[in-house]
């Protein structure tokens, strides 16, 4: 992973997003609202948290026991671990869900009690995600040794398959976090010179990843093995579960919002420059699915509409729906793409259809991009 910051060019088209910015701050103002949470915000908020947490007590105080109605709660804790990571901790951990930091602070700490260490998802996704979106060698979500997902990056014998097994790994991703992936990002935080910036030292952040996988786990799984009436090895398998349910909607909501067929994917040059504008970047590398979909939006935390958060990460979620006609109209005056899929089913078949593509060779609409 390079250390090097990519230069966007600036003299691409800077009025667009001088514009927008214009116009999106237009908007909260003559409606007169807020740009951080509102009360829907905070209902879903205890509604996932409390997804999750109550299974888990109702486990630990036996008021379910028997192992279809133990299994249901850990399937239930699945999808509240998912939903605390996209409605609550995602927003908290941009600074986008309240005005007052210790909110947010606490707010995106919560990720810790899922498992996870927040302060490399900050860097992973803040700093390199949101910064270098689908740029080879920067963009951390679409580096991985078993998959595939730029033109840019050495195609492989066993890439060819990707698209079958992309799901059984998108499925154990939660679980590798929670015991591999953490402790070897912060070691690779370290040597690119990036704690300072979070207000960490490689001890201290080590030492508080240890501590807080520890406790999780004893409180998550050891715990309910001592307690639970069903055998052992039938917890592990609701615990094993839960992280996958949770990895595969996590995967399944980011995924097709960059490594599509309509996107783009790019490399620095030699002075480690692309060729767009910041912004307009964004557009070309993000895509919004299933729009019209209220529901499904509510769970997801407004991640399906991905081009308004990459454009306005400080923007809490509830307000993407409204932003994106502004988005996309100004997108068409300037000619810029403006990616979106009507349906979630319809991005993630193109997610799996460039999947395949990459990995047997097929797809090259990128190769000429600097």
């Amino acid at each position: 992973m390079s250390t090097q910051t990519v230069k966007f060019n600036t003299k691409d088209r800077p009025e667009f997003f001088r514009e927008l910015h214009k116009r999106v701050n237009s908007y909260f103002k003559d409606n007169q609202l807020s740009k951080h949470a509102d009360a829907n915000m905070k209902i879903k908020t205890l509604f996932m948290i409390l997804l999750y947490a109550v299974p888990l007590i109702l486990m630990l105080t036996k008021v379910v026991t028997g192992l279809w109605p133990t299994m249901l709660m850990w399937t239930l804790m699945g999808f509240g671990m998912s939903g605390i990571g996209l409605s609550i901790m995602h927003d908290a951990n941009h600074r986008s869900y309240s005005s007052n930091q210790k909110v947010n602070a606490a707010l995106g700490y919560i990720l810790n009690f899922i498992g996870g260490y927040h302060v490399n998802w900050i860097i992973q996704h803040n700093v390199l995600h949101h910064s270098y979106t689908n740029v080879d060698g920067h963009d951390e979500d679409i580096e991985t040794p078993i998959l595939r997902c730029s033109p840019h990056q050495d195609r492989k014998t066993l890439h060819r398959f990707q698209a079958f097994y992309a799901p059984v790994f998108y499925g154990l991703m939660t679980f590798y976090w929670l015991v591999a992936k953490d402790f070897v990002q912060i070691v690779r935080y370290h040597k690119m010179g990036l704690l300072p910036a979070q207000g960490k030292t490689y001890g201290g952040a080590l030492a508080e990843i240890f501590f807080n996988k520890t406790w999780y786990v004893a409180l998550t799984l050891v715990l309910p093995m001592f307690i639970i009436d069903i055998p052992w090895w039938q917890t592990l398998l609701g615990f094993l579960g839960m992280q996958y349910i949770a990895g595969l909607i996590l995967a399944f909501i980011f995924q097709p919002a960059h490594v599509i067929e309509e996107t783009d994917f790019f490399k620095t040059d030699d002075n480690g420059s692309v060729e767009n504008n910041w912004a307009i970047h964004q557009l070309l590398t993000t895509a919004n699915y299933a729009n019209a979909s209220r529901g499904f939006s509510w769970f997801i935390g407004g991640l399906n509409f991905q081009i308004e958060h990459h454009l306005f990460p400080g923007i809490c979620h509830v307000h993407y729906r409204n932003l994106s006609p502004i988005v996309k109209e100004l997108a068409q005056e300037y000619g810029i793409p403006y990616y979106e899929h009507k349906s979630f089913m319809g991005a993630l078949g193109s997610h799996f259809s460039l999947l395949h593509q990459l990995g047997t060779g097929k797809y090259d609409k990128n190769l000429a991009v600097a």
